[in-house]
């Protein structure tokens, strides 16, 4: 196919490799296309002096790329698919996720400490409230503090810095081969990723005429992988700040799919894990999300609500 195809993104060193993932892969496709990339700033790109968790918006990263593909002024959104909304626009679909990267989160420290050996009262960064639930749970004694910008802000921010740890994803340092500063991934049975963590999001208009090509790149595992965990979090209106995490994993070749919800605090934390069949459809999430609610969810969401 010869034809041009414009691909909107975020400006950031992570946004743009993500871009050119997907770009190479187009082209290994199809060679002749005329692929041009078009920077776009988002509202989480401008704000950058507020917590994440004060902000309160759920398309903090996304909605002017959104936007800019329903006026037509680019054919491809792409973003790191955890930041999405859990619903698309109407005209809008997720045609395809490459192969996912590393899905989990990781420490960064200085003078080689890990997760266990840091002193009692140590400070560790990080804008999320997932992160800071689970660390809290795990180590109610740790201070947890906000840092915002992109990685290597944040890593520079964070060595300059009096705070003992940061946390991150692995697979944005990975993107950007800044794997020197990993010095522990942290056990998931520790800190549960985010749904969709690790994995690209191909978004485009739903009567696109490319919907076929950008689907030739899709990795099925991955897509339906991402999808399940997805589907969990909707359930919760996953929008909201509460802390969620879904990862659906693979053992022995049998496919799991783990969800887990708590308190701000991390002081109340509900886990359930169910086996998924062959035959299921992104909705087991729903199913998941339905038993961890029955185990009590409602009232945790609602002291989330009120803590906000």
């Amino acid at each position: 196919m010869n034809r041009e195809i414009i691909i909107g993104t975020r400006g950031s060193k992570l946004a743009l490799k993500q871009t050119d993932i997907v770009k190479k892969l187009l082209l290994e496709k199809h060679p002749k296309l005329d692929i041009k990339q078009k920077i776009i700033k988002t509202k989480g790109d401008i704000i950058l002096d507020v917590a994440l968790s004060k902000v309160g918006d759920k398309g903090l990263f996304v909605r002017e790329l959104e936007t800019a593909l329903l006026k037509k002024e680019i054919d491809i959104a792409v973003h790191s698919f955890k930041d999405l909304q859990t619903e698309n626009p109407k005209d809008l679909i997720i045609a395809a996720v490459p192969e996912r990267e590393n899905p989990f989160d990781v420490f960064i420290s200085k003078n080689d400490l890990k997760l266990n050996d840091l002193p009692e009262g140590a400070v560790i960064a990080t804008s999320s409230t997932r992160r800071r639930a689970q660390l809290l749970s795990y180590r109610p004694d740790l201070k947890i503090t906000d840092i915002r910008g992109n990685i290597e802000t944040r890593i520079k921010k964070f060595l300059d810095s009096e705070m003992h740890g940061l946390i991150l994803a692995a697979a944005g340092l990975i993107r950007l081969g800044l794997q020197k500063h990993i010095r522990e991934v942290i056990d998931h049975n520790i800190m549960l990723p985010a749904p969709a963590q690790g994995a690209i999001a191909i978004q485009i208009r739903r009567d696109s005429d490319i919907k076929s090509l950008v689907q030739e790149i899709n990795h099925l595992d991955s897509f339906h992988a991402v999808m399940m965990e997805r589907a969990f979090l909707q359930t919760f209106d996953g929008g909201c700040q509460s802390p969620i995490s879904a990862y659906c994993e693979r053992i022995s070749g049998q496919i799991f799919l783990k969800g887990k919800i708590s308190n701000l605090d991390g002081s109340k934390v509900l886990t359930a894990t169910i086996p998924v069949k062959a035959t299921d459809d992104w909705n087991i999430g729903t199913v998941l999300a339905q038993k961890i609610m029955h185990m009590g969810a409602e009232k945790i969401l609602e002291e989330n609500h009120e803590s906000e």
